[in-house]
């Protein structure tokens, strides 16, 4: 039986140096395993990805078989970043879950390329859910090119308790955190090195960041929005549905593990396969 349930697609990341995994449950199952959860993974990639084998040690995978394994390429030029998508796996289908993992009462719902509707939230009624929703707040034009996208679905957002972006991911579309912090329970956005903002049902309170030298910051909000969800057995007794107050104090208590965690994310590049006795001493900071 699994207790942390991620939905998404692992991705290939180009580099000069060739393919590396990445996507957002790549970077947060080894984050939810340290954790002590049981980590279930449902993905679409090419059925012969190699970049996936770290994972099976972590995580129970089910993996919808696709002619490819989504893949991005970041080129930074003279006007800064850009993102490019040059392959899509196939969309998530809820037909493929085990029955038994819809009894997670850990769902993070986890895109990168819009491969599912989040709606799907609604199919785990019992379950805290948690959406980082980057991969909504994204299109791209016909050469795959990445833009931002001004994604606002309050139905999907109203059925999931916990929402955990960046400023990035809402980048020329500034006016969604007031519109989101109105509508989600429970809304952490984070920013960096400068810290970030959880609103609680409409309320700001800042945090601050754990100061690091950062190497890459690529999937710091991922392994922030999960040792967030996971670790917030420590404080509930029962995942399901608490009430707000408790999952209010519950949050805010493990805010300051989950930017510490981020943080040491940042000092290293690529997914994050840190060892107990490298987490240890930053889960007790």
């Amino acid at each position: 039986m699994i207790d942390y349930l991620l939905l998404g697609h692992v991705t290939a990341d180009l580099h000069p140096e060739g393919r590396t995994l990445g996507g957002t449950v790549a970077y947060s199952a080894p984050i939810a395993h340290l954790l002590g959860r049981r980590v279930g993974i449902l993905t679409s990639c090419a059925p012969d990805e190699p970049l996936v084998e770290p994972l099976r040690s972590l995580a129970k995978l089910v993996i919808q078989p696709s002619q490819s394994t989504t893949t991005f390429e970041n080129r930074y030029t003279s006007i800064g970043r850009v993102q490019i998508v040059h392959r899509l796996a196939e969309p998530l289908s809820l037909d493929n879950l085990p029955a038994a993992w819809c009894e997670a009462p850990a769902v993070h719902l986890a895109p990168l390329v819009a491969e599912f509707d989040p709606r799907i939230a609604s199919a785990f009624p019992r379950a805290l859910v948690m959406l980082t929703p980057q991969g909504l707040l994204r299109q791209w034009d016909r050469t795959g090119r990445v833009m931002p996208r001004p994604w606002l679905d309050e139905g999907a957002l109203r059925l999931v308790r916990l929402v955990v972006l960046s400023k990035q991911d809402i980048q020329g579309h500034p006016y969604l955190e007031a519109q989101y912090a109105q509508i989600v329970e429970q809304l952490i956005v984070t920013d960096g090195a400068q810290g970030g903002v959880v609103y609680d049902r409409g309320r700001p309170y800042p945090y601050a960041a754990y100061p690091v030298q950062e190497v890459d910051a690529t999937g710091a909000g991922d392994v922030f929005a999960t040792a967030l969800l996971a670790s917030l057995p420590r404080w509930l007794s029962d995942l399901r549905q608490p009430q707000s107050d408790d999952l209010a104090r519950a949050v805010a208590l493990a805010v300051p593990l989950a930017a510490r965690l981020a943080a040491l994310a940042v000092t290293r590049r690529g997914v994050a396969f840190f060892t107990s006795d490298e987490v240890r001493p930053w889960l007790d900071a």
